[in-house]
């Protein structure tokens, strides 16, 4: 109770309680426990379904998106203006230095004419169209499909893939800079869409025609129609227009007057490409498609600037860039570029100063027919960085367009059995008898001997004249390059695995002829001769592998312009190098090896003769710790270039690797290492191999030819025979280096006499007779002896020792 104040009366008091919270009932509508009808509450997501957006937030960013996009293209449209076209379609010359900076030429001289449409024949602007852009008449500024479809194939590593346009090809040939950036695609994207809608598509293609670069120095339709066929544009016919469309593509690769065999067929394939895409558009009737026949194209004309050897060697780089994806083809003749090359001045002069004086001096083509065949190459490399410090690639680039140093038409020979050594030791080969593999591993060396162990008809090499040289050491066979033995040394170790080996040690995987067939360890590959310095760069450097390089810095107004890492790869192990090396050195030292003249250069040295089928190359590839070199002489016929046989050249009846090439190989080695200390190759793991023979549990049968000497599996250290003697029975690897003499003096550390060896152990073939001096004069005899014939099972041509 509570006492009210005013009344003094009591009244009751009154408490209040809360008032309790029902829960709404999830039932029915008017069912027990029912609220009266509300709609129950979606629960929140939780957990990862939060991160997704819901269609509204979708619906929001696309549309947010969407108009962000229009207002940036509409701001570049305004933004991005066209620039002049005649100030950036302004060429430059480059400047090319030798690696010490000083000058070795200065290219870029532009050749420009420029012509309208009306001009240009019909049949030349629809190969153009057929070419590079079927659907220009119909389409916008861009190619949308197109540039997607390039982005996809660069990302999956399908190498840089083309998605523009005529009107954006055009916009980059005569509006922007060379610069590879986003910044300048992205202008060429909105210059490329102002044109379109500015210019017609006649215009359009009537600048594109004018500014594209075709090779040869010739800047648009009308200048490289003189350059290659000597008419105007207006007169092209459809083969010859086809021709010029197939030079947009690659200039200087599809220029059949001077590319390799392989060039000249991808020139045509693309040329057949560009006659059906015309067919196919109706441009060109079927009946004139089927009459038209591939046009004959005009030699360059002389350019004062790259005659000797200044346009090899900028020839060599170029491709190196190009190929390289630092600079295409079409830029770098924009010029404006300073490139640096990897050459020794020095040591270029000595290479050419050695290939005059031990061949050129030595060749009369006006009284000798065979002397206008020869075409000498070479190059040589640093083998720890793989810099190419020298490169001969002919007479004169101005005269004989074709690089003799980096084309792949002429076949290795034996320089080959050096790959098949590295396979057989780096992959433990066994014989098939089950006997590991080593230097002093006798093997049968009866010529025409089958294979035993391939399959199908059995493969069955001749030797060099048909001579057997019985029971022999691989140390032997490798001394005096005798195919039946390596023929089974290869089948021993695995065909593959030889041509893994090969492409391991630096052979490009698409060299012509590399391929797993009975013939591959004799060389009926066609690699460069750059190539195969390079693979001998990686024995020389201890089984590391780095592909030879030509351009040391590259810049541009100052910038310079970033180039490939030069990577290292350990592609055999340093003792199968080593080992390799060393049997390779018996080439060298032993007087009856192939390669003997190789020793006058009074250093270690290691190397291997070739000589092919019908001797139309002959080859030697050496080194020493110091420096790797590759020289080659091919036989091709000064008229239509076709290879021919060497035979004659110099007044020498045959050809051999062991002559001319290791003649021209000493003669710079000299020169090139004057004044550097003297090294040594490192011993193999295994060391000496000169002990007794590891003697096969079941001989084949012997050979008709018994031999007297002993197999010795490291290199000889002292004299055993002179050279061939003329009677056939000299067991050298034949013409590789078998001469009765040489078409120079021989090496000054040749014993005057020679002496017979002692017999030893196992036999070795001796001579019936043996001079009692070397050779000091040109020869009046037919050299003998040399690399063996390659017949038979997978002999594409055919390749001797």
């Amino acid at each position: 109770m509570s006492r009210n104040v005013q009344s003094g009366r009591r009244t009751p008091s009154i408490s209040l309680r809360p008032v309790k919270r029902f829960k709404r009932s999830a039932g029915p509508v008017g069912g027990p426990g029912g609220s009266g009808g509300r709609k129950p509450r979606r629960p929140g997501r939780t957990g990862w379904r939060r991160l997704i957006p819901t269609w509204r937030m979708t619906l929001l960013g696309f549309g947010s998106a969407l108009l962000l996009g229009i207002g940036l293209f509409a701001l570049g449209i305004a933004l991005v203006k066209v620039p002049d076209a005649h100030a950036a379609a302004t060429a430059q010359s480059n400047t090319w230095l030798y690696s010490d900076g000083s000058v070795l030429t200065r290219t870029g001289q532009t050749n420009r004419q420029n012509v309208s449409l009306d001009k240009v024949s019909p049949a030349a602007q629809h190969a153009a169209l057929a070419a590079e852009d079927r659907n220009f008449y119909n389409e916008g500024a861009v190619n949308v499909q197109g540039l997607v479809r390039a982005a996809v194939n660069t990302a999956k590593g399908e190498g840089t893939q083309g998605g523009s346009t005529i009107t954006q090809q055009y916009v980059k040939n005569t509006y922007l800079s060379q610069k590879q950036s986003i910044t300048r695609k992205v202008k060429e994207l909105f210059i490329a869409i102002k044109v379109d809608a500015t210019e017609s598509k006649d215009e359009i293609l009537s600048g594109y025609l004018n500014t594209s670069y075709y090779g040869r120095g010739a800047y648009g339709i009308q200048a490289a129609s003189q350059a290659y066929f000597g008419i105007d544009a207006s007169a092209l016919n459809p083969a010859q227009g086809a021709y010029l469309a197939t030079l947009l593509n690659a200039p200087s690769a599809y220029d059949v007057a001077t590319a390799t065999a392989t060039g000249k067929q991808n020139a045509v394939n693309r040329w057949n490409y560009v006659l059906d895409g015309m067919v196919k558009e109706g441009w060109l009737s079927a009946d004139e498609r089927a009459g038209t026949t591939f046009p004959d194209v005009r030699d360059p004309q002389p350019n004062p600037g790259l005659s000797g050897q200044a346009g090899y060697l900028v020839d060599a780089a170029t491709q190196y860039l190009t190929s390289s994806g630092v600079i295409s083809e079409t830029e770098l003749a924009k010029g404006g570029y300073t490139i640096k090359l990897s050459i020794d001045p020095a040591r270029q002069q000595a290479l050419q100063d050695s290939v005059q004086a031990q061949l050129r001096d030595t060749l009369n083509p006006d009284k000798r027919k065979a002397d206008a065949a020869a075409q000498a190459g070479a190059a040589s490399v640093d083998p720890k960085t793989g810099a190419v410090v020298a490169l001969y690639g002919g007479v004169d680039y101005v005269k004989h367009y074709v690089d003799n140093a980096t084309r792949r038409d002429y076949q290795a020979g034996s320089t080959f059995k050096a790959i098949a050594l590295a396979a057989a030791f780096e992959n433990d080969a066994k014989t098939q008898d089950g006997r590991t593999v080593t230097p002093r591993t006798v093997y049968d060396g009866t010529s025409g001997r089958k294979v035993r162990g391939g399959k199908g008809t059995p493969y069955a090499p001749p030797n060099e004249g048909d001579k057997s040289y019985g029971q022999i050491t691989l140390q032997q066979a490798t001394d005096w390059s005798v195919n039946s033995a390596f023929a089974q040394l290869a089948q021993d170790t695995g065909l593959q695995k030889v041509k893994d080996t090969g492409i391991a040690l630096g052979l490009p995987g698409n060299t012509p002829g590399l391929d797993a067939v009975p013939s591959i360890p004799l060389g009926a590959a066609t690699p460069s001769v750059l190539d195969m310095a390079g693979v001998y760069a990686t024995l020389d450097n201890g089984g590391k592998q780095i592909t030879p390089w030509l351009v040391q810095s590259v810049d541009r107004e100052g910038e310079a312009v970033a180039l490939p890492a030069h990577k290292t790869t350990q592609a055999i192990s340093a003792d199968t190098a080593n080992q390799v090396t060393s049997m390779l050195q018996g080439v060298v030292n032993d007087p009856g090896g192939t390669g003997w003249r190789a020793k006058a250069l009074g250093r270690p040295a290691a190397g291997k003769t070739g000589t092919t089928d019908d001797q139309k190359s002959v080859w030697f590839v050496g080194y020493t710790p110091e420096l790797v070199t590759s020289v080659a002489l091919f036989g091709q016929d000064p008229g239509n270039g076709s290879q021919v046989s060497l035979s004659g050249v110099g007044g020498i009846d045959g050809a051999a690797g062991g002559q001319y090439p290791a003649q021209i190989w000493t003669s710079y080695m000299k020169a090139a290492l004057k004044g550097q200390p003297v090294g040594d190759f490192p011993t193999p793991a295994d060391g000496d191999f000169s002990g007794a023979a590891d003697l096969p549990t079941a001989p084949s049968a012997p050979s008709s030819t018994p031999s007297t000497g002993a197999p010795t599996g490291a290199p000889s250290t002292g004299p055993t025979m002179a050279p061939g003697d003329g009677s056939g029975s000299i067991p050298s690897g034949g013409t590789d280096g078998g001469a009765t003499t040489a078409p120079t003096a021989p090496p000054t550390t040749q014993p005057s006499t020679q002496p017979t060896r002692p017999p030893r152990p196992t036999s070795r073939p001796t001579p019936t007779t043996q001079p009692t001096t070397a050779p000091t004069t040109q020869p009046t005899a037919p050299p003998v002896g040399g690399p063996d014939t390659l017949t038979g099972a997978g002999a594409s041509s055919g390749s001797r020792g």
